[in-house]
């Protein structure tokens, strides 16, 4: 699936969240109270090493980057003893998902200006994961195409689920396809139980919060919703990547406060977005006990099914 033209390619891995609704289930699972992302809660990798597996069939190991946090080390050094420490974007604490994402912008920018980003987040499963990274070419193709626009990829919704982020579409035109490709008309973080059913009757999809944008086009829709949070990490230059990275690091995000990406920048720069309507790849987001539960239930063996079923009805 690789293709040779990959200098300006690069992935994002977003792995620094804490995973507290699943804490029960981690705990159990591994024996302390490690975040998710960590853990083999669907077969016998990680979430972080099946998401690992995912995006290595597109880019390449040397322009993938994983953001991660300080306190968790214990937990990712072995499994990213294959990434170099420079791939490494490790976080003081816990700021949210706009501050990791703005983070290895930063960085990318450093390296290539000039370059297209995907991000992933890493507590999602696939049962269809080549069909998924063929739909990612698909994004990363239409953005080198119009660099302005930023992409999202969006699921077809099987009920009004409340605590996912949907993506209202309206007739897109950059794209002779026009059943899988449409603009943004709005986004909603998290919506009512009855704005999310109206959503669905209306044809909205669910948004998997991967999403794939030029570094100028990201860098900028950031600067214009959150300018303190960018300004404060900026100001980090060409620090980032060097010694002094921790240290400079630790006295920024003890001062940024935690802000969630989708909230504060999508929803307030929907004409910036498109979205690409997936085909049948098997998502799921691993973030509440139900859906693992349910996902269990699909994938693994009776006994596990069992085990863990009853684990999650103490959740």
């Amino acid at each position: 699936m690789k293709q040779q033209n990959q200098a300006h390619r690069w992935a994002v891995i977003l792995a620094g969240g804490d995973g507290t609704r699943l804490r029960k289930l981690t705990r159990a699972v591994s024996g302390d109270d490690r975040p998710k992302q960590f853990c083999p809660i669907i077969g016998d990798k990680t979430l972080l090493e099946q998401t690992q597996r995912r995006v290595d069939l597109l880019f390449k190991l040397d322009q993938t980057f994983v953001v991660l946090t300080r306190k968790h080390e214990r937990f990712f050094k072995e499994i990213l003893n294959e990434c170099t420490a420079d791939r490494l974007l490790i976080q003081p604490e816990n700021k949210g998902t706009a501050a990791a994402v703005l983070l290895s912008l930063l960085r990318i920018a450093q390296i290539s200006p000039q370059g297209v980003v995907a991000f992933f987040p890493s507590d999602h499963h696939f049962t269809e994961e080549e069909r998924f990274m063929s739909e990612v070419r698909m994004a990363v193709d239409l953005v080198e195409a119009e660099p302005s626009l930023i992409t999202l990829l969006g699921v077809t919704p099987e009920h009004s689920e409340e605590q996912y982020g949907w993506i209202e579409p309206v007739k897109c035109s950059v794209t002779h396809d026009e059943q899988r490709f449409f603009r943004v008309r709005r986004f909603w973080e998290k919506p009512s139980r009855n704005v999310a059913q109206r959503l669905m009757h209306a044809g909205a999809l669910w948004n998997t919060f991967v999403m794939v944008g030029h570094v100028k086009t990201l860098l900028d829709i950031i600067s214009r919703t959150l300018p303190d949070l960018y300004r404060a990490l900026s100001s980090a230059g060409d620090i980032l990547g060097s010694r002094k990275e921790e240290e400079l690091l630790s006295g920024i995000y003890s001062s940024i406060p935690s802000t969630n990406f989708s909230t504060e920048v999508l929803s307030r720069r929907p004409g910036l977005l498109s979205v690409l309507k997936l085909s049948d790849v098997g998502w799921t987001d691993l973030g509440e006990p139900h859906r693992v539960a349910s996902t269990i239930q699909l994938t693994q063996g009776h006994t596990q099914r069992r085990a863990l079923s009853l684990l999650l009805s103490e959740t």
